[in-house]
């Protein structure tokens, strides 16, 4: 089985949010690629096929909703 293939810094991935790991690309069976964090198979990975990197980075980037404001004490 071919090694796991680190993405190069020249090419533009937010880590992990759940864990804040740097993802890989990993291929599998019938020659597809899915972008995956590196420390767990139960974190998110994208949908077999080309390499995604930008499906990975949408779905690691929080969107303004997510952002909770600090409260004032």
């Amino acid at each position: 089985m071919p090694a796991d293939i680190v993405i190069p810094q020249s090419v533009t991935s937010v880590p992990c949010m759940i864990c804040g790991a740097q993802p890989i690309i990993v291929r599998i069976e019938d020659g597809n690629y899915i972008v995956k964090c590196p420390n767990s198979d139960e974190h998110y990975h994208t949908t077999p096929g080309l390499i995604d990197v930008e499906a990975w980075n949408r779905h690691n980037t929080p969107s303004e909703s997510d952002h909770i404001p600090p409260i004032a004490c």
